[in-house]
């Protein structure tokens, strides 16, 4: 199975998710058009069904995604019910807040957040690497280093938790319920992905190959052998 196969197309995601409700909210929200009210349920209900068809067609429900669903319905409940915009800021820094708290929480316990979000078998060959650690004695060596690779991880989340507040707190100013307020969510999710997505993407690659750096120094593993699906 293909990279592309496996992992989908992240060009259409970035246009279900992003672009098409952000256009949605900014040219759909008068009241000769949707109104705020329909444009609003419209735009979310595309981050919504691309949330639920992944769910359906990797046949498995991961906790990021029901966040992202949860954090999708809250979004409308606070557009619809015309709550004070604060509370927007809150519930987009709380997501990657909460995320953040468990990758740290887990590195006190015997199987850090490191393993699922960075060090998995759908990236590295994991029983490949971990073989070649016990025949070389440096198991323990990399477990230290999976920890702090941990609190780096946690660091991303938290940076992302920071960003989505300040945007939402500069950006979105106007009362919920408002066409007004529907362009600023429209601007604002625009904006998230080149301030918050794009940064912690390279935090998160750059991650993983200070891992693979040091797995490779403890395993004597080139790199193309640590991958997965390669040789």
């Amino acid at each position: 199975m293909s990279t592309r196969t496996a992992q989908g197309n992240p060009l259409l995601e970035i246009a279900v998710t992003i672009l098409v409700p952000a256009v949605v909210l900014m040219q759909l929200s008068s009241a000769e058009r949707l109104g705020p009210a329909g444009a609003l349920m419209l735009a979310l209900a595309f981050p919504l069904f691309w949330g639920v068809r992944e769910g359906l067609r990797r046949r498995k429900v991961s906790g990021i995604a029901v966040l992202g669903v949860v954090s999708t319905l809250l979004t409308g409940g606070i557009g619809l019910l015309k709550v004070d915009p604060f509370w927007l800021a809150v519930k987009e820094a709380a997501v990657p807040l909460l995320i953040g708290l468990a990758v740290l929480g887990s590195n006190w316990t015997r199987w850090p957040l490191i393993r699922i979000f960075v060090f998995n078998p759908a990236l590295f060959d994991v029983e490949r690497i971990e073989r070649a650690l016990a025949e070389r004695g440096t198991t323990v060596t990399f477990e230290l280093r999976l920890r702090t690779g941990t609190l780096l991880l946690a660091g991303t989340f938290f940076f992302s938790a920071v960003m989505n507040w300040v945007l939402a707190r500069w950006i979105v100013t106007s009362p919920a319920g408002t066409e007004a307020f529907n362009a600023e969510l429209g601007r604002l999710t625009l904006v998230s992905y080149p301030a918050i997505a794009l940064p912690s993407m390279v935090m998160m690659i750059g991650l993983m190959f200070w891992l693979a750096r040091g797995a490779r120094q403890l395993t004597g593993l080139e790199l193309g052998q640590m991958m997965r699906g390669q040789d």
